[in-house]
């Protein structure tokens, strides 16, 4: 009986040791990749530095991307925020001096020195925006670009849209409209893991 006991003992603790295994390795895995980068303020917000950080653990499917475009092709930007809010997160962003907020939508495009890797989510609006009902508040959308050089990392960079949402223009295709200036995105470091494409 004691043999018993002892042997079922052992046997959970293996399972229980495995399980845990598996479970600190699933985020490592699970990961795609992590951007540290440098925000630089233009214009208005010139001078002001911040460091963010762009964790994707999974980059979106053709499926997510054909969902966007119906949902913005049936009722604009607020049906594209609505279908954004829907999304399962596929990374997050993060910035000094706040929690941070997911990601809803992420791709990455091959270039001809690498690839843009580009990302959309819902913009956090403020209790001040909301209380005052600025007109700021239509500017619903945060999005970002990297453009990776991979041949000469020194050559990366990037731009972050903080307050934006998407329009049509005179020529019918879709185009950020900004609340104010972008972001210069610089000092890009990818931790990509190594092998991964």
């Amino acid at each position: 009986m004691n043999a018993e006991l002892k042997l079922s003992r052992t046997a959970c603790y293996i399972i229980f040791v495995a399980m845990l295994s598996i479970a600190v390795m699933l985020p490592a895995v699970a990961q795609v990749e992590t951007i540290d980068a440098t925000a630089r303020g233009t214009s208005t917000e010139l001078g002001k530095n911040i460091a963010i950080k762009v964790i994707i653990s999974q980059f979106s499917t053709p499926e997510d991307t054909e969902v966007l475009k119906a949902a913005f092709l049936q009722g604009g930007n607020d049906k594209l925020v609505d279908a954004l809010s829907k999304m399962k997160s596929h990374g997050r962003i993060q910035i000094p001096g706040t929690v941070g907020y997911d990601i809803a939508y992420a791709v990455t495009v091959p270039t001809l020195t690498g690839r843009k890797i580009r990302f959309v989510t819902n913009r956090r609006i403020a209790f001040g925006e909301a209380a005052r009902n600025t007109r700021s508040q239509a500017y619903n959308l945060t999005a970002g670009e990297f453009d990776m050089n991979e041949q000469d990392n020194n050559k990366s960079a990037g731009v972050l849209y903080p307050a934006a949402q998407l329009i049509i223009n005179t020529d019918g295709a879709l185009e950020l409209a900004l609340r104010r200036n972008p972001w210069q995105l610089t000092n890009i470091i990818d931790w990509k893991p190594k092998g991964k494409e």
